[in-house]
């Protein structure tokens, strides 16, 4: 408390997060971390977009982590502030009101509802990988896949921690794997298809920017999305005992994280063939590792991105189940979302964005070649909305310590308010950048629409908005 405050200090309780079970460990915690932030962006989407920038795709994606790492550090410290299920929306209630809250929420169910549609049409797609599968429809294997991640959801949120505890380890084991691989062939000067690799990789094929600076700006919007799931680890706070203890250690923990996975990796690519070389068609690790002839290096690359999209439904199932429980209980979503099972789990919610992905299901039906990028496009956009409210919080949040009526806890997002603004002023700038591209300007077309249905939910919700579910005691 500041020296100056003279009125008492409030603390907020959400009533949507009691009747949880504190199940996660800190290994879960940690796993959760970093499994957010590492995903099929960088082991699927790193190849294209290293063919279209070169290797200045490792600035984009240390740019676009460093603010990855600041809106997760602005959610750590509000979670130190009080450790929400609810997270941001919860957040968003007690700062900016349940407009907010609500806004929040279904910016959040739109982002990953959308989002689970994309994970079970990769998955389907990874599947016709081997040919066992192949015989089998694409929607078939898209309806396999939610049953089976969505029954072991609904069994408890220990299950939950454990499943995403061995995906994270699935996905750092691979990346570790080929990162000493690829130090060995740098070491070694092993020829890869007649090329020494080294540093003369990027200097002899027209340097870091070998496109100009223009084909690096415009792979911002996809880098950015790379990252869309690190505000995971807040709705998982909710849920772990000794969160003061854990969350700051498993935050800040992704910031080198980042640095070593994402942009070690993509120097490495770019030191072991030409840029060029790599293509968006497969995953840059399957072109290194076929060229040196590594056998069934396909066949493994492609189980791990089959499991980074399995711990994105996975991860996308859980959090949009807490957020529309918190959403429930105040009256902004409908009343089952906010129903609990004997296994403490908020089923409702967790029911409700897989029937969003049924209807994923009969995309993969109908346009199997564009359920993908269909979906994607919307995703895009509850992902920087998501962002920009958790920043929006942090800054009303500082704002009211300010006036004497909280307490910052010493875990502090650096550099505030400065930070949060220049993190708004980047997120408004991805927004603009999606103008740029084809299927960016689809999404940027759909946004009145989506702005028009969340005023319509809106008036239909308001008459029983309830806001005495987050509580103040002194």
């Amino acid at each position: 408390m500041t020296e100056q405050t003279l009125n008492v200090e409030h603390k907020s309780v959400d009533a949507g997060d009691e009747g949880y079970s504190k199940s996660l460990k800190a290994r879960h915690i940690n796993m959760i971390a970093i499994g957010g932030a590492i995903g099929t962006g960088l082991f699927l989407g790193a190849g294209g977009r290293l063919a279209q920038a070169g290797p200045a795709l490792a600035i984009v994606y240390a740019v676009c982590g460093l603010f990855a790492f600041f809106v997760v550090r602005s959610l750590g410290e509000l979670i130190l502030h009080r450790p929400s299920s609810g997270a941001f929306v919860s957040y968003a209630r007690e700062f900016m009101g349940e407009k907010g809250a609500y806004v929040a929420g279904w910016m959040h169910f739109l982002n990953w509802s959308t989002t689970g549609i994309a994970d079970i049409t990769a998955i389907a797609l990874y599947a016709h990988f081997w040919s066992f599968f192949t015989p089998i429809p694409q929607w078939v294997l898209a309806l396999i896949a939610l049953a089976v991640v969505l029954t072991l959801n609904l069994v408890s949120v220990k299950l939950f921690g454990e499943m995403e505890f061995w995906f994270a380890i699935i996905k750092v084991a691979a990346l570790v794997i080929f990162m000493v691989i690829g130090i060995f062939l740098l070491v070694t000067s092993h020829p890869i298809d007649g090329n020494i690799p080294g540093p003369q990789l990027i200097t002899d094929h027209g340097g870091i920017f070998p496109s100009g600076i223009i084909p690096m700006i415009l792979i911002v919007q996809g880098v950015v999305f790379a990252y869309a799931a690190v505000e995971l680890v807040g709705v998982a706070a909710g849920e772990t005992e000794n969160p003061e203890k854990i969350m700051p250690k498993a935050i800040n923990s992704i910031m080198w994280r980042i640095g070593i996975f994402y942009v070690g990796s993509v120097v490495l690519l770019a030191m072991l063939m030409p840029w060029d070389a790599y293509s968006k068609k497969e995953s840059p690790f399957v072109t290194v590792l076929s060229h040196v002839g590594i056998p069934h290096a396909g066949s493994v690359m492609n189980l791990v991105v089959l499991t980074a999209a399995m711990s994105s439904l996975n991860s996308g199932l859980y959090s949009t189940g807490r957020i529309l429980r918190s959403m429930s209980l105040a009256g902004s979503a409908p009343k089952f979302t906010g129903r609990m099972n004997k296994n403490q789990v908020p089923f409702g919610g967790i029911m409700l964005t897989a029937a969003v992905c049924v209807v994923g299901v009969a995309l993969n039906a109908i346009v199997p070649s564009e359920a993908f990028e269909i979906v994607l496009n919307f995703a895009a956009i509850g992902i920087l909305a998501t962002w920009a409210i958790i920043v929006l919080c942090h800054l009303l949040f500082v704002r009211k310590a300010k006036r004497g009526e909280l307490t910052r806890p010493s875990y502090r997002l650096p550099f505030s308010p400065f930070t949060e603004i220049v993190t708004l002023v980047f997120l408004a700038a991805v927004v603009v950048l999606m103008g740029f591209d084809h299927t960016g300007r689809i999404t940027l077309m759909a946004l009145p629409a989506i702005a028009l249905a969340l005023v319509i939910g809106w008036f239909a919700v308001r008459k029983r908005i309830d806001m005495s579910v987050l509580e103040k005691v002194e």
